[in-house]
Protein backbone atom coordinates (compact mmCIF):
# COMPACT_ATOMS: atom_id res chain seq x y z
CA UNK A 1 0.00 0.00 0.00
CA UNK A 2 1.14 3.82 -0.60
CA UNK A 3 2.29 5.19 2.74
CA UNK A 4 2.15 8.52 2.46
CA UNK A 5 4.50 11.56 2.59
CA UNK A 6 6.51 11.16 5.89
CA UNK A 7 6.97 14.94 5.76
CA UNK A 8 2.96 15.17 6.40
CA UNK A 9 2.82 12.88 9.13
CA UNK A 10 5.50 14.82 10.95
CA UNK A 11 2.99 17.89 11.14
CA UNK A 12 0.59 15.97 12.27
CA UNK A 13 2.17 13.84 15.30
CA UNK A 14 5.76 13.71 16.72
CA UNK A 15 7.58 9.99 15.24
CA UNK A 16 9.14 7.51 17.12
CA UNK A 17 12.76 5.86 15.76
CA UNK A 18 13.70 2.70 17.29
CA UNK A 19 16.39 2.16 19.66
CA UNK A 20 19.93 0.13 19.58
CA UNK A 21 20.65 -2.09 17.29
CA UNK A 22 23.99 -3.67 18.80
CA UNK A 23 22.59 -3.76 22.40
CA UNK A 24 20.05 -6.81 21.41
CA UNK A 25 22.30 -8.08 19.62
CA UNK A 26 24.91 -8.82 22.21
CA UNK A 27 21.92 -10.17 24.08
CA UNK A 28 21.83 -13.57 21.54
CA UNK A 29 25.68 -14.05 22.76
CA UNK A 30 26.85 -14.86 19.33
CA UNK A 31 29.79 -16.43 18.62
CA UNK A 32 32.74 -16.76 16.01
CA UNK A 33 30.39 -19.25 13.87
CA UNK A 34 27.11 -17.21 13.79
CA UNK A 35 28.77 -14.59 12.27
CA UNK A 36 30.54 -16.59 9.68
CA UNK A 37 27.30 -18.96 8.46
CA UNK A 38 27.82 -20.88 5.41
CA UNK A 39 28.40 -17.83 3.69
CA UNK A 40 31.81 -16.87 5.09
CA UNK A 41 32.66 -20.15 6.23
CA UNK A 42 35.81 -20.18 5.32
CA UNK A 43 36.78 -16.12 5.40
CA UNK A 44 40.25 -15.23 6.30
CA UNK A 45 40.07 -12.97 9.16
CA UNK A 46 38.07 -13.23 12.24
CA UNK A 47 34.24 -11.86 11.90
CA UNK A 48 32.69 -11.97 15.77
CA UNK A 49 31.45 -8.19 16.68
CA UNK A 50 30.66 -7.46 12.63
CA UNK A 51 26.92 -6.87 13.77
CA UNK A 52 26.14 -5.75 9.93
CA UNK A 53 26.54 -9.37 9.24
CA UNK A 54 23.62 -9.94 10.81
CA UNK A 55 21.23 -9.74 8.26
CA UNK A 56 23.18 -11.83 6.00
CA UNK A 57 24.01 -14.94 8.37
CA UNK A 58 21.22 -14.61 10.67
CA UNK A 59 18.46 -12.89 9.34
CA UNK A 60 15.73 -14.40 11.91
CA UNK A 61 17.50 -12.37 14.91
CA UNK A 62 17.33 -9.32 12.70
CA UNK A 63 13.76 -9.79 12.19
CA UNK A 64 13.24 -10.22 15.45
CA UNK A 65 14.57 -7.18 16.73
CA UNK A 66 13.09 -5.16 14.73
CA UNK A 67 9.34 -6.90 15.40
CA UNK A 68 9.51 -5.58 19.03
CA UNK A 69 10.82 -2.01 18.23
CA UNK A 70 7.83 -2.00 16.00
CA UNK A 71 5.89 -3.68 18.59
CA UNK A 72 7.00 -1.00 21.13
CA UNK A 73 5.45 1.98 19.02
CA UNK A 74 8.11 2.99 16.29
CA UNK A 75 7.21 4.74 13.63
CA UNK A 76 10.75 3.99 11.68
CA UNK A 77 13.09 1.16 11.85
CA UNK A 78 16.70 2.00 11.20
CA UNK A 79 18.54 -0.77 8.78
CA UNK A 80 21.54 -2.93 10.32
CA UNK A 81 24.18 -0.82 8.06
CA UNK A 82 25.66 1.57 10.52
CA UNK A 83 29.09 0.16 9.30
CA UNK A 84 28.32 -0.92 6.25
CA UNK A 85 30.79 0.77 3.97
CA UNK A 86 33.74 -0.68 2.15
CA UNK A 87 35.31 1.56 4.17
CA UNK A 88 34.77 0.19 7.19
CA UNK A 89 34.25 -3.34 6.52
CA UNK A 90 37.89 -3.72 5.69
CA UNK A 91 38.81 -4.57 8.66
CA UNK A 92 36.74 -7.90 8.01
CA UNK A 93 38.28 -8.02 4.61
CA UNK A 94 34.67 -7.79 3.82
CA UNK A 95 34.48 -5.18 0.60
CA UNK A 96 32.83 -7.63 -1.84
CA UNK A 97 29.87 -8.21 0.81
CA UNK A 98 29.20 -4.68 1.05
CA UNK A 99 26.32 -4.50 -1.34
CA UNK A 100 24.46 -7.45 -0.27
CA UNK A 101 25.01 -6.61 3.39
CA UNK A 102 22.87 -3.64 2.65
CA UNK A 103 20.80 -4.43 0.38
CA UNK A 104 19.14 -7.57 2.37
CA UNK A 105 19.13 -5.78 5.43
CA UNK A 106 16.94 -3.25 3.77
CA UNK A 107 14.71 -5.70 2.28
CA UNK A 108 14.22 -7.43 5.90
CA UNK A 109 13.68 -4.18 7.48
CA UNK A 110 11.29 -2.94 4.82
CA UNK A 111 9.00 -6.27 4.68
CA UNK A 112 8.72 -6.50 8.41
CA UNK A 113 8.00 -2.40 8.29
CA UNK A 114 5.23 -3.06 5.31
CA UNK A 115 3.59 -6.14 7.38
CA UNK A 116 2.64 -3.72 10.54
CA UNK A 117 1.77 -1.04 7.83
CA UNK A 118 -0.69 -3.79 6.34
CA UNK A 119 -2.25 -4.87 10.29
CA UNK A 120 -2.47 -0.77 10.84
CA UNK A 121 -2.96 1.86 8.09
CA UNK A 122 -4.00 4.31 10.35
CA UNK A 123 0.32 4.06 11.58
CA UNK A 124 2.37 3.76 8.96
CA UNK A 125 6.27 2.61 9.39
CA UNK A 126 8.89 3.91 7.84
CA UNK A 127 12.38 2.06 6.74
CA UNK A 128 15.49 4.31 7.34
CA UNK A 129 18.76 3.13 5.86
CA UNK A 130 21.30 4.07 8.40
CA UNK A 131 24.45 5.68 7.06
CA UNK A 132 27.06 5.78 9.32
CA UNK A 133 30.24 8.16 10.07
CA UNK A 134 32.75 5.64 9.09
CA UNK A 135 35.94 4.63 10.65
CA UNK A 136 38.40 7.39 8.74
CA UNK A 137 37.44 11.05 9.10
CA UNK A 138 38.42 13.82 6.26
CA UNK A 139 39.15 16.59 9.11
CA UNK A 140 41.83 15.55 11.47
CA UNK A 141 44.86 13.05 11.30
CA UNK A 142 45.59 10.08 12.48
CA UNK A 143 49.47 10.68 12.84
CA UNK A 144 49.99 13.24 15.57
CA UNK A 145 53.50 14.07 14.35
CA UNK A 146 51.92 14.96 10.69
CA UNK A 147 48.68 17.45 10.69
CA UNK A 148 48.34 17.30 7.16
CA UNK A 149 47.72 13.59 6.63
CA UNK A 150 44.83 12.06 5.78
CA UNK A 151 43.98 8.21 5.92
CA UNK A 152 41.47 8.61 2.89
CA UNK A 153 40.40 10.88 0.34
CA UNK A 154 37.39 12.39 -0.28
CA UNK A 155 36.76 10.82 -3.80
CA UNK A 156 37.61 7.45 -1.80
CA UNK A 157 34.85 8.21 0.79
CA UNK A 158 32.18 9.21 -1.52
CA UNK A 159 32.98 6.34 -3.86
CA UNK A 160 32.85 4.20 -0.79
CA UNK A 161 29.33 5.38 0.26
CA UNK A 162 27.45 6.06 -3.12
CA UNK A 163 28.05 1.85 -3.06
CA UNK A 164 25.98 1.70 0.40
CA UNK A 165 23.51 4.43 -0.68
CA UNK A 166 23.20 2.44 -4.37
CA UNK A 167 21.94 -0.79 -2.28
CA UNK A 168 20.18 0.49 0.30
CA UNK A 169 17.84 1.96 -2.64
CA UNK A 170 18.20 -1.10 -4.46
CA UNK A 171 16.55 -2.79 -1.07
CA UNK A 172 13.69 -0.08 -0.74
CA UNK A 173 14.44 2.56 1.86
CA UNK A 174 11.87 4.89 2.60
CA UNK A 175 14.74 7.51 4.15
CA UNK A 176 18.23 7.53 4.16
CA UNK A 177 19.81 8.50 7.97
CA UNK A 178 23.36 10.07 7.68
CA UNK A 179 24.10 9.70 11.38
CA UNK A 180 26.30 9.83 14.13
CA UNK A 181 28.20 13.00 12.22
CA UNK A 182 31.54 13.68 14.41
CA UNK A 183 32.91 15.13 11.12
CA UNK A 184 31.06 16.79 9.13
CA UNK A 185 33.40 16.55 6.04
CA UNK A 186 32.95 12.83 6.20
CA UNK A 187 28.74 14.08 6.31
CA UNK A 188 29.15 16.36 3.29
CA UNK A 189 30.99 13.90 1.29
CA UNK A 190 27.63 10.76 1.81
CA UNK A 191 25.35 14.10 1.00
CA UNK A 192 27.31 14.35 -2.13
CA UNK A 193 26.83 11.10 -2.63
CA UNK A 194 23.62 11.04 -2.26
CA UNK A 195 22.24 13.30 -4.87
CA UNK A 196 24.85 11.53 -7.30
CA UNK A 197 23.10 8.47 -6.72
CA UNK A 198 19.99 9.85 -6.37
CA UNK A 199 20.60 11.86 -9.87
CA UNK A 200 21.54 8.39 -10.85
CA UNK A 201 18.67 6.57 -10.02
CA UNK A 202 16.50 9.28 -10.98
CA UNK A 203 15.00 9.21 -7.33
CA UNK A 204 14.65 11.67 -4.51
CA UNK A 205 13.86 10.17 -0.75
CA UNK A 206 13.61 12.20 1.95
CA UNK A 207 17.34 12.82 4.22
CA UNK A 208 17.48 12.59 7.93
CA UNK A 209 20.94 14.01 8.83
CA UNK A 210 22.23 13.11 12.55
CA UNK A 211 25.30 14.68 14.59
CA UNK A 212 27.08 13.86 17.51
CA UNK A 213 28.06 16.44 20.07
CA UNK A 214 31.46 14.21 21.35
CA UNK A 215 31.29 16.29 25.53
CA UNK A 216 30.57 18.46 27.26
CA UNK A 217 32.27 21.59 24.93
CA UNK A 218 29.14 21.44 23.03
CA UNK A 219 31.05 20.75 19.83
CA UNK A 220 31.61 18.02 17.46
CA UNK A 221 34.83 15.83 17.06
CA UNK A 222 36.00 18.09 14.55
CA UNK A 223 35.71 20.99 15.91
CA UNK A 224 31.91 22.61 15.11
CA UNK A 225 29.47 23.77 17.52
CA UNK A 226 25.43 22.77 16.70
CA UNK A 227 25.16 26.12 14.86
CA UNK A 228 28.55 25.79 12.37
CA UNK A 229 27.12 22.26 12.19
CA UNK A 230 23.84 23.04 11.00
CA UNK A 231 25.03 25.81 8.64
CA UNK A 232 27.08 23.36 6.97
CA UNK A 233 24.05 20.76 5.77
CA UNK A 234 21.41 23.24 5.15
CA UNK A 235 21.97 23.08 1.98
CA UNK A 236 20.35 20.02 1.46
CA UNK A 237 16.79 19.39 1.16
CA UNK A 238 16.14 17.67 4.95
CA UNK A 239 13.44 16.67 6.69
CA UNK A 240 15.45 16.48 9.84
CA UNK A 241 18.52 17.52 11.34
CA UNK A 242 19.32 16.00 14.96
CA UNK A 243 21.38 15.11 17.29
CA UNK A 244 22.09 11.14 18.78
CA UNK A 245 25.27 9.11 20.48
CA UNK A 246 27.31 10.78 22.78
CA UNK A 247 25.57 12.37 25.53
CA UNK A 248 22.52 11.17 27.65
CA UNK A 249 19.00 13.07 26.77
CA UNK A 250 19.35 15.98 29.51
CA UNK A 251 22.80 16.38 28.60
CA UNK A 252 21.84 16.83 24.73
CA UNK A 253 18.67 19.43 25.02
CA UNK A 254 20.51 22.63 25.02
CA UNK A 255 22.05 21.65 21.88
CA UNK A 256 18.49 20.49 20.40
CA UNK A 257 17.36 24.05 21.67
CA UNK A 258 20.14 25.97 19.07
CA UNK A 259 18.80 23.44 16.14
CA UNK A 260 15.45 24.02 17.20
CA UNK A 261 15.82 27.70 16.98
CA UNK A 262 17.62 28.30 13.73
CA UNK A 263 15.92 25.93 11.34
CA UNK A 264 12.62 25.34 9.66
CA UNK A 265 13.73 21.92 9.60
CA UNK A 266 12.29 18.79 11.52
CA UNK A 267 14.08 18.35 14.54
CA UNK A 268 15.35 14.95 15.64
CA UNK A 269 17.01 13.17 18.85
CA UNK A 270 18.03 9.56 19.69
CA UNK A 271 20.27 9.77 23.01
CA UNK A 272 21.79 7.10 25.40
CA UNK A 273 20.49 5.79 28.22
CA UNK A 274 22.60 8.18 30.05
CA UNK A 275 26.64 8.00 29.99
CA UNK A 276 28.39 4.46 30.12
CA UNK A 277 29.24 3.84 33.35
CA UNK A 278 32.74 1.97 34.41
CA UNK A 279 32.08 -1.23 32.33
CA UNK A 280 30.65 0.55 29.59
CA UNK A 281 27.51 -0.20 29.89
CA UNK A 282 24.30 2.66 30.40
CA UNK A 283 22.17 2.09 33.19
CA UNK A 284 19.30 4.71 32.69
CA UNK A 285 16.16 3.49 32.60
CA UNK A 286 13.20 3.88 30.70
CA UNK A 287 11.52 5.98 33.45
CA UNK A 288 14.77 8.15 34.34
CA UNK A 289 15.16 8.75 30.09
CA UNK A 290 11.40 9.60 29.57
CA UNK A 291 11.90 12.64 32.33
CA UNK A 292 14.32 13.89 30.77
CA UNK A 293 12.93 13.61 27.34
CA UNK A 294 9.53 15.42 28.48
CA UNK A 295 11.34 18.30 29.03
CA UNK A 296 11.87 18.43 24.87
CA UNK A 297 7.98 18.02 24.56
CA UNK A 298 7.03 20.74 26.67
CA UNK A 299 9.33 23.19 25.14
CA UNK A 300 7.84 21.77 21.67
CA UNK A 301 12.07 20.86 20.50
CA UNK A 302 11.05 17.58 18.08
CA UNK A 303 9.59 16.21 15.87
CA UNK A 304 11.42 12.66 15.94
CA UNK A 305 12.26 10.94 19.02
CA UNK A 306 14.14 7.70 19.58
CA UNK A 307 17.32 5.96 21.54
CA UNK A 308 20.66 5.63 21.22
CA UNK A 309 23.40 3.37 22.26
CA UNK A 310 22.05 1.32 25.44
CA UNK A 311 18.16 1.74 24.74
CA UNK A 312 15.89 -1.17 24.15
CA UNK A 313 12.43 -1.61 23.65
CA UNK A 314 11.14 -0.90 27.26
CA UNK A 315 12.51 2.52 26.29
CA UNK A 316 11.32 3.04 23.00
CA UNK A 317 7.54 2.43 23.97
CA UNK A 318 7.89 4.63 26.94
CA UNK A 319 9.18 7.41 24.46
CA UNK A 320 6.15 6.31 21.83
CA UNK A 321 3.36 6.87 25.29
CA UNK A 322 4.66 9.79 25.84
CA UNK A 323 4.27 11.32 22.83
CA UNK A 324 0.84 10.78 22.21
CA UNK A 325 0.51 13.50 24.44
CA UNK A 326 1.98 16.15 22.49
CA UNK A 327 2.13 17.86 19.42
CA UNK A 328 4.97 17.98 17.24
CA UNK A 329 7.51 20.93 16.80
CA UNK A 330 6.29 23.29 13.86
CA UNK A 331 8.31 23.13 10.99
CA UNK A 332 8.54 24.89 7.73
CA UNK A 333 7.63 24.17 4.06
CA UNK A 334 11.10 22.94 3.12
CA UNK A 335 10.49 20.58 -0.44
CA UNK A 336 9.91 16.65 -0.13
CA UNK A 337 9.14 15.69 -3.35
CA UNK A 338 8.74 12.03 -3.11
CA UNK A 339 6.29 10.31 -1.38
CA UNK A 340 7.49 7.54 0.96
Amino acid sequence: MNKPYIREVMKERILVLDGAMGSLIQEYKLEEEDFRGERFKNHSHTLKGNNDLIGLVRPDILKDIHKVYLEAGADIIETNTFSATSIAQADYALEDAVYDINYFSAKIAVDIAIEFTDKDPSKPRYVAGTIGPTNRTLSLSPDVNDPAYRAITWDEVVTSYKEQIRALLDGGVDILLVETIFDTLNAKACLYAIDEVFDEKGVNLPIMVSGTITDASGRTLSGQTAEAFLVSVSHMDLISIGLNCALGAKMMKPYLEVLSKNTDFGISCHPNAGLPNEMGEYDESPRDMTNQIQEYHDENLVNIIGGCCGTTPEHIKAMAELATKYKPRDIGNVNCCVSC
